[in-house]
């Protein structure tokens, strides 16, 4: 990873910094319209109260679920830098990464390389034969950039059908002259009269573009280099860019206005640790989440990932014991050096895979000395963080709900245990024919299990204002929603 030669792309397909608790920030509008989406009930955003049978010995807490990482892993050996992975509606994986053109033992210039698999395991590198790398056209760069010190791949983001422009991706990619946008049909030939100038800024890292459609404006996550590490100096004058920064725009391909606002700065806990840098943050919503592959960097050596998460893509929160999201792997192993986690995963069946990058090497180790792959980590859907009931059980109360009509179901494991649901009103009196004893409990492991209450269903309450209280014995709740019609 050059410093100098870094260049970054993005394929869109057409603080209290790390530890602030959600109770701080703006309390929602009670009765939540909760809709069909799943709601997670580790950030609290829809929880109003949680509490222990026991409560002076036992508690609830919050369990991070630490994905596994895949037995076949490396997927990919010796090349894969910034990986992306998207699935295609009729099946087929597609992979975008960095390459990078070599004068001897110097990188002149980075460029995208494309490849794809049948299951997401195997991959192909085709021999697209478009464009010159180290001297030939036999290669799979789908997109070598305009002019030298190109950039890297990151990410495939759904994007609203006015803004693709007749493309089905959209990427966004660096150059010596800033961020730009361009299209594609096929994710392949990438169409470069499309090409449009955004920002003007030197963010040699991970630039991540999404939409959030409840602001209705589109946000990179960048570093903030139009003030910090912009010219020669001490750290006393140049500062550091290592953080994440937020810019945002209500207009895709016009240029963006504004600057850069930093938003995540290293805590004590990371600086105890040696972790002084934010690398870049990879991010996705999902289920009224931003959700964020935070790279912490230990100045100039190690890069592992960790979750942050945020309601409003501005205030971010880790859990407190700050567990590995990706970590590196075990002394002499092929990503002992560096893990680079990739947001968005690709959901397979009741899975999310995230792909990764490693390094068998520091960051500070030549790029043509360290190795790198491409690695598999697998993770329960919607499961990176679940709230679980101590052995005498313990108690989950919504907010107010406007229930939206259908089923209740919830992603739990009561395989341990037992999880019952009690619906009660705006002032938890309990519902006639919705109390735990009405209730049958789940002692079941499943994404998308159904509540019956007497093999009665929720629907029944179509529209009306409620609160649903969790009873969790050895149970772990990771997300409930509504089916609607």
């Amino acid at each position: 990873m050059s410093h100098s030669h870094f260049l970054v792309v993005v394929v869109l397909s057409l603080s209290l910094n790390s530890t602030r608790c959600a109770w701080a920030a703006d309390l929602p509008a009670e009765p939540l319209a909760i809709g069909t989406e799943p709601q997670f009930v580790f950030d609290r955003h829809v929880i109003d109260n949680q509490w222990a049978v026991k409560y002076k010995s036992q508690r609830l807490e919050r369990v991070f679920h630490q994905p596994k990482k895949h037995d076949g892993n490396p997927l990919i050996a010796g090349e894969g830098n910034h990986v992306q992975v998207r699935r295609r509606a009729d099946g087929l994986y597609q992979m975008w990464y960095d390459l990078d053109n070599r004068d001897g033992d110097e990188i002149r210039a980075h460029a995208i390389g494309y490849a794809e698999s049948p299951d997401g395991l195997a991959w192909t590198k085709p021999n697209l034969g478009l464009f010159e790398r180290n001297g030939s056209k036999a290669n799979n760069v789908c997109w070598p950039g305009i002019g030298t010190h190109e950039a890297r791949t990151f990410f495939p983001l759904d994007l609203p059908e006015a803004e693709r422009r007749g493309f089905e991706h959209v990427m966004l990619f660096r150059s010596k002259r800033g961020l730009h946008l361009i299209g594609s049909h096929d994710g392949i030939h990438w169409d470069d009269k499309s090409v449009a100038p955004i920002y003007k800024l030197h963010s040699d890292t991970h630039n991540n573009l999404l939409h959030d459609p409840q602001r209705g404006e589109y946000v990179m996550y960048c570093r903030p280099k139009h003030i910090y590490r912009t010219f020669q100096g001490d750290v006393l004058d140049t500062g550091e860019s290592r953080r994440i920064a937020r810019l945002t725009s209500r207009d895709l391909w016009t240029a963006w206005s504004g600057e850069p606002q930093t938003i995540l700065t290293p805590d004590e806990l990371d600086e105890r640790a040696g972790f002084n840098c934010f690398y870049g943050m990879p991010t996705v919503r999902y289920g009224g989440l931003y959700w964020g592959a935070l790279w912490c960097f230990k100045m100039n050596n190690d890069i592992h990932t960790e979750l942050a998460w945020s309601r409003d893509g501005i205030s971010y929160e880790r859990h407190p014991d700050r567990p590995k999201l990706i970590e590196r792997g075990p002394e002499g192993s092929w990503d002992d050096g560096m893990a680079f986690g990739q947001f968005p995963w690709v959901e397979v069946g009741d899975e999310w895979h995230i792909y990764y990058n490693g390094w068998d090497g520091p960051h500070e180790a030549r790029s043509d000395v360290r190795k790198i792959g491409v690695g598999l980590a697998v993770v329960r859907k919607e499961g990176f963080i679940s709230m679980r009931g101590p052995k005498s059980g313990g108690v989950l109360v919504t907010r107010k709900l406007i229930w939206p009509g259908g089923d209740l179901t919830v992603n739990a494991d009561a395989s341990a245990g037992e999880l019952k649901v009690r619906v009660s009103d705006a002032g938890r009196k309990p519902l006639a024919g919705f109390n735990y004893e009405d209730c049958t409990p789940l002692t079941t492991d499943g994404t998308a299990q159904p509540i019956r209450w007497n093999n009665r269903t929720l629907d029944e309450l179509r529209g009306q204002t409620v609160r649903l209280e969790f009873f969790l014995r050895d149970a772990d709740l990771y997300t409930f929603r509504a089916t609607g019609n």
